[in-house]
């Protein structure tokens, strides 16, 4: 009951088919030779992204935003540490005391 039971792998029986033959073919280059392709139009360069005073403002009011937001998050997450690691020193020392008076 709690041995492993094994699969077998089953022989195969009867004719087997064998594999494919693949006969090789020969290339044939193209009669005529191939035109030259088409000149294309050239790729004008990417102009430089240009910011005016708004712009900057605005990038400058949105990092600053982020920033003041995320160090919220992180001086809350500590506070709530602080508190937790607090609360647990409280309740070790309300559990010493009952604990000697007896």
């Amino acid at each position: 009951m709690f041995r492993p039971k094994i699969p077998t792998m089953p022989q195969p029986t009867g004719l087997v088919a064998p594999p494919a033959v693949i006969q090789p073919t020969t290339i044939t280059p193209a009669a005529a030779p191939l035109a030259p392709p088409a000149p294309t139009a050239p790729v004008p360069p990417r102009l430089a992204v240009q910011l005016t005073p708004g712009t900057a403002l605005a990038l400058v009011g949105a990092g600053t935003a982020v920033v003041l937001v995320v160090g919220a998050v992180l001086v809350s997450m500590l506070l709530a540490v602080a508190v937790t690691a607090a609360s647990v020193a409280v309740c070790a020392v309300v559990v010493r005391s009952l604990l000697t008076r007896r």
